[in-house]
């Protein structure tokens, strides 16, 4: 919510993306060309956007449209160099335009060492990111890099609420149909977004470089993605034991991670903190006992656990709309993390200021 208010391309760059994802199934589902390149289109605008971090989701797309598609395997490849060259297409005509006008025409690449948008590209916002030498930024700023990073104290509570779920439901969701034809949509859309989450989660996990808390917003649609194409396979198959226990848990872990995010918030609705892992643990409760009722009865227990799940980041969210934000580094909830950097007023729930971060966000070419 934050980010789509604020004067940032990570908000473009998740809408591209996300059309970029919707046109792959689209195209994996007929093996239709024009979708598919539709969707590399809509990634190399990505890259305009944000630059590289658009191609994260490059080699996983390509991967499920290669394996995946009702095609023949050399048409498969065919269709793969199109899409190919409408990611070049659409990346590479401004850099192309910019290269072509004489450097003392134009303003200056900000964040290059050359006036380059290519050593920018693949430098400061590219290579530079991944082990920390960015020659001209501000250096290797997170020593908390590792695999646990988007859980941590500064990350955690803005994009890890389900994560867990998400996890959970993508391995469930593969499981159940891990019998199911190579060119099954629903497998090969788990793969989709599943490759996003996994590829883009792993690199914001352990880059070396710049990283501030609000790139994750990047994982929103994976997460929110996988969550409800796991749990409608689970309800699907809710007379199966093994089913009902995994969407039981996946409810109490989730409402648990919930309450820890909470907690961490300090003396920000400390009731919310308690109330929501009980309330998971109903639900889950409830959910296994009434694995043979009613679907009506069995549909409350299931949105009972949603009601737990959701309540943590709808407080967050409500706290959000609620404040005004200024500085350079936007954070989402009842308190900032990462140092200052931007504050806002008294919030929705009696409580004040959202704290930003130091400067570092992925530069644009200046005016000069």
């Amino acid at each position: 919510m934050l980010m789509f208010r604020f004067n940032n391309p990570d908000a473009l760059l998740v809408l591209l993306l996300t059309l970029a994802a919707y046109c792959l199934v689209r195209a994996q589902e007929k093996a239709d060309t024009r979708w598919l390149v539709l969707a590399g289109l809509c990634v190399g605008s990505g890259f305009l956007a944000k630059m590289l971090q658009a191609f994260l989701v490059l080699p996983g797309f390509a991967l499920v449209y290669l394996v995946a598609a009702p095609a023949s395997l050399r048409r498969r490849l065919g269709q793969l160099t199109l899409a190919g060259l409408a990611v070049l297409v659409s990346a590479g005509w401004w850099p192309a335009i910019v290269a072509a006008i004489p450097a003392d025409s134009r303003p200056y690449i900000g964040g290059s060492q050359d006036n380059s948008v290519l050593e920018l590209a693949l430098g400061y916002n590219g290579l530079g990111r991944l082990n920390g030498d960015e020659a001209g930024g501000l250096g290797n700023t997170n020593q908390q890099a590792g695999l646990l990073r988007l859980f941590d104290t500064e990350v955690g509570g803005q994009i890890s609420w389900l994560l867990p779920a998400a996890l959970i439901l993508l391995v469930a969701g593969l499981w159940l149909l891990r019998r199911a034809p190579r060119t099954d949509p629903a497998r090969a859309a788990l793969w989709v977004w599943g490759g996003w989450l996994l590829v883009t989660g792993l690199i914001f996990s352990l880059m070396q470089g710049i990283f501030h808390a609000y790139y994750t917003v990047a994982l929103a649609p994976p997460v929110a993605a996988l969550v409800g194409m796991g749990a409608a396979l689970l309800w699907e198959r809710r007379r199966r034991p093994a089913a009902v226990v995994t969407l039981a848990a996946t409810v109490v872990v989730t409402a648990w991670w919930a309450s820890v995010l909470l907690s961490r918030a300090s003396g920000w609705l400390p009731w919310l903190a308690l109330a929501v892992p009980a309330a998971g643990a109903v639900a889950a409760v409830a959910i296994l006992a009434l694995r043979r009722a009613r679907v009506r009865l069995f549909a409350t227990a299931a949105v009972a656990g949603l009601v737990a799940c959701l309540a943590g980041p709808a407080a967050y969210a409500v706290e959000t709309a609620a404040t005004p934000h200024t500085g350079a580094i936007p954070s989402a909830g009842p308190s900032g993390f990462g140092g200052p950097g931007g504050f806002g007023a008294r919030g929705a729930f009696g409580r004040g200021g959202f704290n930003g971060g130091p400067r570092g966000a992925f530069p644009r070419p200046a005016r000069s």
